[in-house]
């Protein structure tokens, strides 16, 4: 069975399959481009796009020039396909610049979550390009998703676009502050999806996006049958040619196993939320044993007081940034860190995504 096209505000795109915005450095503009070009919609990541775009253009610029610029090399790779960006609400230094960035650039959709969006759509009401472009949040509960439709109707009368519901299996940041809500039967995906789902009918039928855990076309023909109108989808993309994870990352996906998945927590990242890595990590290793001194260079993850935990102790949590730019590597003077969603022991060879975009739309 083929699959459908994604309507989303003015899109029309070929596939229902979004590539997950991974940062720092992942999902770079060869990525988004290639996925775009396919048929998908590219997703790049604002986490430190500002480092990450001036290496690559060999000028200093800052975040909100370096957002615009990364989308718009992407959308040049693209060939005019669908650009997206993820934007994490918990990155709140760079929140305001990320949004309006990458609407200077020409981004199509903003996706946003890692904590509630619920300033997205003011902000982008500031954009001559607000009408534009799809704004998506991205929610783990029902209730979640009420409390962002109503923020957003009572401050700019605007629904969201579409809403990605990220189950329990995604990488990286989860919804979930203990490992007991993570393994509760009633926030598997599938449940989360219905639940999502009741509230977007009652508000026109938003379109809801899968997320977490989507491995193959199987799974995407089965959530297209619940109703979702898309996928999104991170590990697969992270583990192909054109990501910007580095060799040894993607090495690591390729020969992991499913007792090498796991959560950390006690350290674990500095805000606080539940994060998915490969145990075997070298810079989660050094975190384990409280080896790495406190320190924190990069500065993205700030809470609203403008401090990162990480520098404060190690003890609680560690420094993500600097490992996660070591993997991409942009970093020459840290160990890598390697996050994965909890399907990545099924991921065995690092292919192109030409490749996987063919497997994922034709079974």
């Amino acid at each position: 069975m083929s699959l459908p096209n994604l309507s989303l505000r003015n899109l029309n795109v070929k596939y229902p399959i979004i590539q997950g915005g991974m940062g720092i450095g992942y999902s770079n503009y060869k990525l988004a481009g290639t996925v775009a070009r396919e048929g998908g919609i590219g997703v790049l990541s604002s986490a430190g796009a500002d480092l990450i775009v001036s290496k690559r253009h060999g000028k200093k610029l800052k975040h909100r020039e370096a957002i615009a610029q990364d989308v718009r090399d992407a959308k040049e790779e693209g060939n005019g396909g669908v650009i997206g960006i993820n934007i994490m609400a918990a990155l709140v230094k760079s929140w305001e610049d990320s949004i309006l960035g990458s609407m200077d650039g020409g981004v199509d959709v903003i996706i946003s979550g890692a904590g509630l969006p619920l300033t997205l759509p003011i902000i982008a009401a500031t954009h001559p390009r607000y009408d534009e472009v799809a704004l998506v949040p991205i929610a783990s509960s029902g209730r979640a998703f009420e409390l962002i439709i109503k923020k957003w109707l009572k401050s700019t009368d605007r629904l969201p676009d579409a809403v990605v519901v990220e189950g329990p299996m995604a990488g990286g940041h989860l919804a979930w502050r203990n490992t007991e809500e993570v393994d509760d039967p009633k926030n598997k995906l599938e449940t989360l999806v219905l639940e999502v789902m009741e509230v977007a009918k009652r508000y026109g039928d938003i379109p809801v996006i899968a997320a977490g855990g989507v491995y193959g076309y199987e799974d995407i023909q089965s959530y297209l049958k619940m109703g979702c109108k898309a996928v999104q989808m991170g590990t697969r993309f992270l583990a192909t040619h054109e990501s910007g994870a580095s060799d040894t990352y993607k090495e690591a996906i390729n020969a992991s196993t499913k007792e090498d998945i796991v959560l950390a927590k006690k350290p674990g990242s500095p805000c606080g939320l539940l994060f998915r890595v490969l145990k075997d990590s070298p810079f989660y290793q050094d975190a384990l044993e409280r080896v790495r001194a406190p320190k924190c260079t990069k500065g993205w993850l700030l809470n609203k007081k403008n401090e990162c935990q990480a520098k404060l102790s190690n003890e609680e949590s560690f420094c993500i940034c600097n490992g996660l730019v070591a993997s991409s590597g942009y970093e020459k003077n840290e160990k890598e860190l390697y996050s994965v969603g909890d399907i990545a022991y099924r991921v065995n060879e690092t292919i192109s995504v030409k490749k996987l975009m063919s497997e994922l739309t034709n079974g």
